[in-house]
């Protein structure tokens, strides 16, 4: 009886939710919106809805603060900006579709490569943007880039094959990345970093959270670089040339404070040739690279083999420009199968701990 009960009950709310898109769908040729009535100074936020063939940077360029964008089953070839606070841009799960377009307007989101673009100012973030449940793939750069953000959330985002990452951001802050896949992304699936255009301390991020991802295909799983204060969570890291990095340099403040925690890291195994900042890489679970005060704990790493000098279950390694590992804790992981070795210390940095790790080998010896 409870197993029929809690079909009806699932049924009957599939019907309801079917019944509300259709509703929203109805409507003229151009991107629906309705507003009701609001009491003064208290505006309701509308729904603009976008039918497959129509634009949504159109529906998007219409809406105010608060507002959604939703966007009806359908293959989308354009780019999309966004710079409105409080807009979510949702798609309907994987039936959402979006590739590249044919518009190439100069400094467009398009023109730098990239599928959908949320872009705060030099000296204000856009704040509580949301992307949710949509493909971004066939990009040349990349699939969602977010700059100057504060409290952005992506959700539900599928981003792949594309140039370069799948989801990156820069100078973002307290974001919220979970429940997306992204696969087959020409660096890494995932990239967060205080900037790429110049060599900078590293950047408090307020309480970002990397969670529950699906990580799959790409050079790297995670990239953090140069950021505080960050977690990195429950995440499936599997079949990319390495899993997760955090970047530090020889700038002040130090790369780290960060918690990477309860992920699953397996067969990490693709081969990716070397570029002008790494050296080739195969085979890596966790990198830490010029980084300080952050807590490898709790994750399960299998099988990452390579012959890389970054090969190995959990790496700690100098940086390129002489950064050392300072201060670190890898405490509580479960490691096997990984090689040349499950723990991995060529770095002569301080204060840097193992203990309680689940492991066979280490190099050097005795940190299992």
């Amino acid at each position: 009886m409870h197993t029929v009960r809690n079909m009806t009950k699932r049924l009957i709310a599939y019907l309801a939710c079917t019944a509300a898109l259709l509703v929203a769908g109805l409507g003229a040729a151009a991107p629906a919106s309705a507003r009701p009535p609001a009491h003064p100074g208290h505006p309701v936020p509308s729904i603009h809805v976008v039918r497959s063939g129509q634009s949504i940077q159109n529906a998007v360029d219409a809406a105010a603060e608060g507002d959604t964008v939703l966007v009806l089953p359908g293959t989308y070839r354009e780019s999309v900006k966004v710079t409105t606070p409080g807009l979510t841009l949702r798609g309907v799960g994987g039936h959402t579709v979006i590739v590249p377009g044919t518009d190439m307007t100069p400094g467009s989101c398009a023109a730098r490569g990239n599928g959908i673009c949320v872009m705060g100012a030099k000296d204000r973030a856009v704040p509580g943007v949301t992307v949710a449940d949509l493909t971004v793939t066939g990009f040349p750069g990349t699939g969602v880039f977010a700059l100057a953000t504060d409290r952005l959330t992506v959700r539900n985002v599928t981003a792949a094959e594309n140039g370069v990452w799948g989801i990156a951001l820069e100078h973002s802050l307290r974001a919220a990345l979970r429940h997306n896949t992204a696969r087959d992304n020409g660096d890494a699936g995932l990239f967060l970093a205080n900037t790429v255009r110049s060599e900078e301390g590293a950047e408090d991020t307020r309480g970002t959270v990397v969670e529950h991802n699906l990580l799959r295909g790409n050079r790297i799983g995670v990239t953090v670089r140069r950021l505080r204060n960050l977690t990195v969570a429950g995440n499936h890291i599997t079949a990319n040339c390495a899993g997760v990095f955090v970047v530090g340099d020889e700038n002040t403040p130090k790369a780290g404070d960060l918690t990477v925690r309860g992920n699953h890291i397996v067969r990490n195994n693709r081969s990716c040739p070397k570029t002008a900042r790494l050296p080739a890489l195969q085979g890596t679970g966790i990198v830490l690279t010029g980084a300080e005060q952050t807590l490898v704990t709790r994750n399960e790493i299998r099988d990452n083999a390579g012959t890389s000098p970054l090969s190995g279950g959990i790496v700690l390694f100098k940086s390129f420009v002489g950064a050392t590992n300072d201060d670190n804790r890898v405490t509580g992981n479960t490691l096997d199968g990984n090689a040349p070795a499950d723990l991995v210390d060529t770095d002569p940095g301080r204060s840097n701990t193992f203990e309680d790790n689940t492991c066979r080998a280490s190099l050097p010896a005795g940190l299992c």
